[in-house]
């Protein structure tokens, strides 16, 4: 292995922006470490999670430690357009994870509107390559209360937008990736 994670000598070019989605322990965060692994290039991590409690303290811990040390980790949890415009041209983004960020906006009561067009303007503005991870959240029912519904509705719409700027994107189901848009790259799996 090279010094960024991915095989010797193997490096894929991401586009500009890719979006993984998928369900809750779908294994998309795995799937999306290995996509930016594959590019060869320095590797940032954007993350979008807050730690409330103790158990959301334990899942931000063993994301890092299964990523290992050589990421540079980047906390930010509703404020998108520095962390990406501070990535180096040379690097790649991993930005784990839309659905958080969305979360986040929802509880604050933001303008979702003005907050989904500013994020998309920064991906778009990143120097380097971004990968999104999100998660797919339609396949279920119709929730019963009005938070729930808005959240699933919000987070749809802006699947739908990351999709439509990104030039790949994959699905996850049962650990497995499959390509909605582009192509799979060779090697991840």
């Amino acid at each position: 292995m090279s010094p960024t994670g991915s095989p010797t000598g193997s490096t894929f070019s991401l586009p500009g922006l890719s979006l993984v989605v998928g369900g809750a322990r779908s294994g998309k965060s795995r799937v999306a470490e290995g996509l930016v692994s594959l590019s060869g290039r320095p590797r940032t991590y954007i993350a979008t999670a807050q730690a409330f409690d103790d158990e959301m303290v334990t899942r931000i811990s063993q994301h890092r430690t299964g990523r290992g040390t050589d990421w540079h980790t980047i906390e930010a949890p509703m404020h998108l357009a520095p962390a990406l415009a501070a990535v180096p041209a040379g690097g790649v983004v991993l930005l784990d994870c839309a659905t958080l960020w969305l979360s986040n906006h929802l509880l604050a009561e933001s303008d979702l509107v003005q907050e989904t067009a500013a994020l998309l303007a920064a991906l778009a503005a990143c120097p380097a390559p971004v990968v999104v991870v999100s998660n797919e959240v339609g396949a279920g029912i119709v929730p019963e209360n009005r938070l729930a519904r808005l959240f699933r509705d919000e987070q749809g719409r802006l699947n739908q937008r990351l999709a439509a700027q990104a030039g790949l994107v994959l699905g996850v189901m049962a650990g497995l990736p499959f390509a909605l848009k582009g192509d799979l790259p060779q090697g991840l799996a």
